[in-house]
């Protein structure tokens, strides 16, 4: 099967990553990485003019690992390859280093609840069941009883990802160290994973050190689609909506190294606004930084505007409600850049009180070293609206 049919079957079932177009396909706002059969598509953000798609590719990363939490140093990926590396191919190798550790440090054992025809007479016997399993066979028990052990639903996600990871792993190099864990790791039963599957695991002092090969095990297998006709162009899809990522991030960046007096800052404060007898409507900032005086409402875009403050009416018409429901004293929409400024501008209405409601255009520059990146994003706050206020 050709690689545009295949993408054709995949669309059929609704996807909001790619639209079909004649002899084409044309992706959105969505970035990361779909593993078609045995084709890797890799869509990249851009921001700049950087071409250098190595450099975007492990800016990718660091961001997704920014915002979903990953422990650099608990992962111990620094010496993540990225030479001839897709993103899907990074976290293959995050994960078999999450899984390497785990069973360095040894698998947690859990009591499970099992039952079955035994030799011995072990925790309840079940009446009805051995009467009717064992009238001939009186050496045997039908029982219910406890078993402490490694088989558990935690272990079989692990498993059935690592089996995931086996079939679709490009870099050779990975290819011993997935066998060895296949030797070490003991052979669970298959399941089916759904995102309640993952909801329903509780986190405690003896699990906790799961929480980071679990997360990345149900980024895998909840993007994974099997082709259930052919087995031949089964699909990985680990894409990310970038409008979303960019908000998160500069909200978890903020968050997280904003080092400001009396500063509190939230991210997607939801308020109702407009009721009638059967619906309502609501508003949904996706940044909102208050000091002890004044509101500060910033909006995240991940568009390429080159720096150039055209922003589109609906935006400017959104942020300006923003500012009337928000009570905020400034609203700024927060773009990439190749240069970090703020254009500021002023609305042509003007409250009661005669004082103008101003709504900057801010552009903060990328770099491709994370933790400049993150920098530049905190200073730019901290020095266009936080000092402003003090």
């Amino acid at each position: 099967m050709k690689l545009d049919i295949a993408l054709e079957n995949y669309h059929g079932d609704g996807t909001p990553f790619f639209s079909l177009i004649r002899n084409g396909v044309q992706f959105n706002q969505h970035v990361g990485v779909l593993k078609v059969g045995h084709t890797t598509i890799e869509v990249l953000p851009k921001a700049d003019r950087n071409n250098e798609k190595g450099v975007w590719r492990q800016l990718l990363i660091d961001m997704i690992k920014t915002v979903w939490g990953f422990d650099v140093k608990v992962s111990s990926n620094a010496n993540l390859k990225l030479k001839n590396t897709t993103v899907l191919d990074l976290y293959f190798e995050l994960y078999i280093k999450e899984l390497e550790q785990l069973l360095h440090r040894g698998l947690i054992k859990r009591y499970n609840k099992k039952e079955g025809n035994l030799y011995a007479l072990k925790g309840a016997l079940q009446f009805s069941k051995h009467i009717s399993q064992n009238l001939v066979h009186k050496e045997k028990f039908y029982v219910k009883y406890f078993n402490y052990d490694v088989y558990h639903k935690i272990h079989y996600i692990l498993y059935k990802a690592l089996k995931l990871v086996e079939q679709h792993y490009n870099q050779t190099d990975l290819g011993s160290r997935i066998g060895t864990l296949l030797l070490n790791f003991p052979e669970m039963p298959d399941i089916k994973v759904t995102e309640s599957t993952f909801e329903s695991i509780n986190f405690d002092r003896k699990n906790l050190h799961y929480e980071n090969a679990l997360q990345i095990a149900k980024l895998l297998l909840l993007n994974y689609h099997p082709d259930v006709s052919r087995g031949k162009n089964n699909v990985l899809a680990l894409m990310f909506d970038m409008n979303h990522l960019w908000e998160q991030f500069v909200y978890i960046v903020l968050k997280k190294d904003l080092k400001h007096k009396a500063v509190r800052i939230k991210s997607q404060q939801i308020k109702e606004f407009w009721r009638s007898e059967n619906t309502s409507s609501r508003m949904k900032p996706d940044i909102i930084i208050e000091t002890n005086n004044t509101v500060i409402v910033l909006d995240t875009k991940w568009k390429n505007l080159n720096n150039k403050a055209k922003p589109s009416p609906k935006d400017l018409r959104q942020m300006y409600a923003y500012h009337r429901y928000f009570k905020a004293s400034r609203t700024a929409l927060v773009y990439p850049g190749e240069e970090s400024r703020l254009i500021n501008g002023n609305y042509t209405l003007i409250y009661n009180d005669e004082s103008k409601l101003t709504c900057g255009i801010a552009f903060i520059s990328t770099h491709k070293d994370i933790d400049q990146w993150k920098e530049n994003i905190v200073s730019f706050v901290n020095d266009h609206f936080l000092i402003a206020e003090d």
